[in-house]
């Protein structure tokens, strides 16, 4: 059902995202190249890429959040290009902070063409970014169209400061579990929240209606990461596609092992050897495991998640939801 509604919207989409990246974007001296290449539409010597990079997770929400408020979603489109490409430049800055040799299985942008021309690439997907939001004018009101970047650009401030306070956290021993919501609602949920409000404004230009949408979107995306979270320590490496390991080794502070170092002296003792070897991991989870953290972590899911819904009834939608729905129950699909 997930790939019918994605396929719902994908030829119009694409075609609309790649033109205004074409219509900007020159390809003087292999400028180009690289955005096409961190989009997924090309291999680095600029010929056709043919696999998937990426599933349009955001644009499809805005997209189905503009019909459940019964719009027209191709005049949407241009605000779904725009958080794609918003995501995409995200992305290629995020690699360069993290280190990260990797995307979608394929070398990152600054891996091929170094630092300097990834951030500068970056900076190109930003500003087509904003290009995209411009052509909002073409399809609503200059007032709606206003409004419409205006959440934009609160939305940017939203992902650097989540990007910020993810970074800050690696450096310290601890951090509370409500600092810990703060930064994923910047980093996470700020973007699906964006997502959900400007599909819903696009629609009914009523900014009640937009902020309850805006809620919903919020909510999943916090409930999502916390589904993240706890795959990343009890999911099935062959659904999750990582050993359920990886987070604990790399001292990622998920929520349950931010619970873990609340809760329990002997899982913070844990946490203070340099390395971890087997035994230390399968330890680590035998303490989590003591204090209830899964249980606690899917409470917290299931909260955020009932909130979520709770928001989307208030907005009284005057379109179909089913998809929607079906969108959603998708997200949540992943096992334990």
């Amino acid at each position: 059902m997930v790939k019918q509604i994605i396929g719902r919207y994908a030829v119009e989409f694409d075609r609309f995202m790649r033109e205004t990246v074409a219509k900007n974007l020159t390809d003087e001296n292999g400028y180009g190249v690289m955005v096409r290449y961190a989009m997924g539409w090309v291999n680095e010597d600029d010929t056709p890429y043919s696999k998937t990079t990426g599933k349009r997770l955001r644009p499809t929400l805005l997209l189905l959040c503009n019909e459940t408020a019964s719009g027209n979603w191709k005049h949407a489109l241009a605000a779904a290009s725009a958080v794609e490409l918003l995501h995409n430049f995200s992305l290629i800055h995020d690699d360069i902070q993290d280190v990260s040799d990797l995307r979608h299985g394929r070398p990152t942008v600054w891996k091929i063409w170094g630092t300097a021309n990834a951030i500068n690439a970056g900076d190109a997907m930003f500003a087509l970014a904003y290009t995209s939001m411009q052509r909002l004018t073409e399809y609503v009101s200059t007032e709606q169209a206003l409004k419409a970047w205006q959440i934009f650009n609160h939305t940017n401030l939203e992902l650097t400061r989540g990007q910020h306070l993810d970074m800050r956290f690696e450096t310290l021993d601890k951090v509370a579990v409500g600092d810990y919501i703060s930064m994923i609602h910047g980093k996470t949920a700020a973007l699906l929240a964006t997502c959900a409000q400007l599909g819903a404004l696009i629609a009914t230009d009523n900014d009640e209606i937009a902020q309850y949408y805006r809620d919903f979107g919020l909510n999943i995306g916090i409930a999502f990461q916390i589904r993240d979270d706890i795959l990343g320590i009890w999911g099935e490496p062959d659904i999750t596609g990582k050993s359920a390991a990886t987070d604990i080794i790399s001292r990622k502070k998920s929520l349950p092992i931010l619970y873990g170092l609340e809760q329990s002296n002997l899982f913070v003792q844990l946490y203070t050897k340099p390395t971890f070897n087997d035994k230390d991991v399968l330890y680590a989870v035998e303490l989590l495991d003591n204090i209830n953290a899964q249980k606690y972590a899917r409470e917290q899911e299931a909260l955020y998640y009932e909130k979520a819904m709770t928001a989307l009834e208030a907005a009284q939608p005057t379109g179909d939801t089913s998809m929607l729905r079906g969108f959603v129950d998708f997200l949540f699909q992943r096992d334990y």
